[in-house]
């Protein structure tokens, strides 16, 4: 079975799972015959992944907010017109790990930037580009930071003050609420298995939506 290209995304703070997630999800459709490809950002390109690894260095812990935009930005545009444009032409789903509403949290909420013009420079980085669908992986961040503990080291946002965090975590909710049609929101406190479940009924839901349309 193959559908027309679909662009699902997974947002969430830190340490909330997606990448696990994203790998039982790409099992399941590609057991039912569906063409997937999973990326991330920043990174999915070798340009994101050079600038994915500047990002996350903790030596540039006293990067601009607005560095650190552009940065992301940058990454984003490569990936948007390499990877995920060309895919969704080739009637292919994909699964990304963040995309542009990470940046509207992280950076718009969380570093206090503009939220208008975080959205503009969202909006040129990915010539309009905008998910079919969200999964919104959402948990307390004191929590959620005891599991990035547990991991050992974490990377230079992963180390920022549990505030920061916080503010990351309601960004993401007030985006989910805007656009509810788009959001999925779960608890990423939960079992990996109940998250599993509760993504593929959403999956499947908007699938037949999709099919009737």
């Amino acid at each position: 079975m193959q559908i027309r290209g679909m662009f699902i995304t997974f947002e969430g703070p830190d340490g909330a799972g997606k990448t696990t997630q994203i790998g039982l999800l790409s099992q399941y459709l590609s057991r039912r015959g569906m063409a997937v490809v999973t990326t991330r950002e920043p990174g999915g390109t070798p340009l994101g992944d050079d600038i994915r690894r500047i990002l996350l260095d903790v030596k540039y812990k006293g990067m601009d907010p607005r560095a650190e935009t552009l940065l992301y930005l940058a990454a984003r545009a490569q990936h948007a017109a390499t990877v995920i444009r060309p895919a969704l032409a080739e009637g292919r789903i994909i699964l990304s790990d963040r995309f542009a509403d990470s940046t509207l949290a992280y950076q718009g909420a969380a570093r206090a930037l503009a939220a208008a013009e975080v959205a503009a420079a969202n909006e040129f980085a990915t010539a309009g580009l905008i998910p079919d669908l969200t999964i919104l992986l959402d948990g307390d961040p004191a929590e959620l930071q005891t599991r990035r503990q547990r991991r050992g080291a974490g990377d230079r946002i992963e180390a920022e003050a549990i505030a920061f965090h916080r503010r990351v975590r309601t960004g993401f909710l007030q985006l989910a609420g805007k656009e509810p049609d788009r959001f999925r929101i779960i608890n990423a406190l939960d079992s990996v298995e109940t998250i599993n479940s509760q993504i593929v009924c959403y999956i499947d839901e908007f699938l037949h939506r999709r099919e009737k349309q």
